[in-house]
């Protein structure tokens, strides 16, 4: 019989070999308006894959018109069944000619206009190594020092953020031309040697933002990691690689670090649970610096109870008393600074917890921000720039903007900035004070790839960075815990305590999650 090549089985319904021969050669050609007219119109088309699906022909139509084509291929066997006069199902074998074969299923359905698809689901061969989330993997990249097979991280997968020293490994910090020029490590980090020495195996060497400066995970040399809870929205930066490996399941434990929100914010975008340390709570020892005044050490997992053990591996263990859930207070001027679907996310957890609300009114807040924007930018050429300024060309735009912000900061301005942070740590501090501050980790949800995404991502920073500086600022630790939107996205809810009440901060957070779950019962 006829047919698209390797076409086998029953007869075509009159037209559907047409159509299907029709959505073939637009999809190689990137004809996105016949690809367009091929699906049908309406809020009940469907598009899945392994990134998620897709809902509704407009939502098909803006991922098909902002993705730049699909990869080449050819048929190698295509079959139809016929489910009545007007609908069929489409079944056909690919081969990308870059290697590896998939399969395709679509419904079709005749419509008054001609033949339609209405649901379509697209599998290909998954690489063998993702290189948005992986600059280098192994099984393991580096096994436990334990030789007993114990320890209490045993059995743990570790992505460790693109700049720790991993021993035998070059820093990469998310830019080739860094890369190229690193000589291998010598040692571990202090935290990678003791994640090692607790029975915890180091699984690779994860995708960073650019030298760790953004809150995006869209790294313009090796793309953006994917965000499996949010498909097709931006995973978070700048630990982005290992916030993805984490959410994926590829690996159990995230090592990143957290300067301006960077475990916080792909938290709440990958509806993970993510800590930021007490400012110099855990040595720095082997890491790559940005602004050092700011930079901590940082972790994400999918559960409470992993993120606690890792931190009695990382953490001192002289933490002081437990924190009472009752501890729990807002400040409705910081909800009010969140979208309104994240807003009303956190105001429904503190309320379940029984929070009380503060008045306090941030009048400063745009100042602080832009005082830590200014220090930060100072010490993050400080750190670099000296090597950076005949290389600027090699950054991403995004990046490289704030790093000349960094080159035109004076010390002056430094000093200036300093001034405003510390009167900022003082009122900080006494906000805080033996309370637990709930506010949200991000001022919205991940934003959704696609056109004007830069622009979209400046404004998201600014909006995000009024609420996470706040215990960058004052040198808090901040805890993210996972929240779902009304629409069912991905939030997170930020928990701050005083300097050095990281252990039981991660011990509440334990337990709130405990009482959630009795309340709301098992997840699916």
């Amino acid at each position: 019989m006829t047919g698209p090549t390797g076409q086998t089985g029953p007869t075509w319904p009159v037209g559907l070999e047409e159509a299907f021969a029709a959505y073939e050669q637009a999809l190689m050609a990137d004809d996105v308006p016949t690809l367009d007219r091929l699906f049908a119109p309406g809020p009940g088309t469907l598009r899945g894959d392994a990134a998620g699906l897709l809902v509704g022909h407009d939502a098909i139509a803006a991922f098909r018109g902002g993705r730049g084509g699909a990869p080449a291929r050819r048929l190698v066997e295509t079959r139809v069944q016929v489910l009545g006069e007007a609908h069929a199902v489409v079944v056909a074998v690919t081969e990308l000619l870059r290697g590896g074969r998939g399969l395709q299923t679509q419904v079709w359905e005749r419509q008054p206009s001609g033949w339609v698809v209405t649901a379509a689901h697209v599998t290909v061969a998954a690489p063998a190594l993702d290189d948005r989330v992986w600059r280098v993997v192994g099984a393991p990249l580096v096994p436990t020092t334990t030789t007993d097979g114990e320890g209490l991280l045993a059995g743990e997968g570790v992505a460790v953020k693109d700049l720790y020293a991993v021993a035998g490994h070059r820093v990469g910090a998310g830019n080739p031309a860094w890369l190229a020029a690193a000589s291998p490590e010598p040692d571990h980090a202090w935290a990678v040697a003791r994640l090692l020495e607790e029975g915890a195996d180091v699984t690779g060497i994860a995708r960073t933002d650019e030298l760790a400066y953004s809150l995006a995970g869209t790294n313009a040399h090796h793309g953006t990691p994917p965000n499996p809870r949010a498909p097709r929205r931006i995973p978070g930066g700048s630990s982005s690689g290992s916030a993805s490996a984490v959410s994926l399941g590829h690996a159990s434990i995230g090592l990143g670090t957290d300067t301006g929100g960077s475990i916080r914010v792909p938290a709440a975008y990958q509806g993970l649970c993510g800590l930021r340390t007490t400012h110099d709570a855990v040595p720095r020892t082997g890491l790559l610096p940005l602004a050092p005044s700011f930079d901590t050490v940082g972790w994400l997992a999918r559960d409470t109870e992993t993120l606690r053990r890792v931190g009695e591996v990382l953490l001192p263990t002289h933490d002081g008393p437990e924190i009472d859930p009752s501890a729990l207070v807002t400040v409705p001027a910081l909800l009010a600074l969140a979208e309104p679907d994240v807003r009303a996310a956190v105001t429904g957890f503190a309320e379940r917890h029984g929070a009380d609300a503060l008045d306090w009114r941030p009048e400063d807040l745009a100042g602080w921000l832009v005082a830590f924007q200014t220090l930060q930018a100072w010490e993050a050429w400080d750190s670099h720039g000296a090597w950076l300024e005949p290389r600027l060309d090699t950054l991403g735009a995004d990046v490289r903007s704030r790093f000349e912000r960094g080159a035109r900061t004076t010390a002056g301005e430094a000093d200036d900035a300093r001034a405003v942070l510390a009167g900022a740590r003082a009122e900080v501090d006494a906000l805080v004070g033996d309370h637990v501050l709930v506010l949200p980790s991000a001022s919205s949800v991940a934003p959704p790839l696609g056109p004007g995404l830069a622009d979209r991502l400046q404004a998201t920073r600014d909006a995000t960075m009024r609420l996470t500086c706040l215990a960058g600022i004052a040198g808090l630790p901040a805890l993210g815990v996972p929240l779902v939107t009304a629409a069912g996205l991905p939030a997170g809810a930020c928990l701050v305590a005083a300097r050095g009440r990281d252990l039981p901060l991660l011990r509440l957070a334990e337990e709130l999650s405990s009482q959630t779950r009795n309340i709301a019962g098992p997840r699916p």
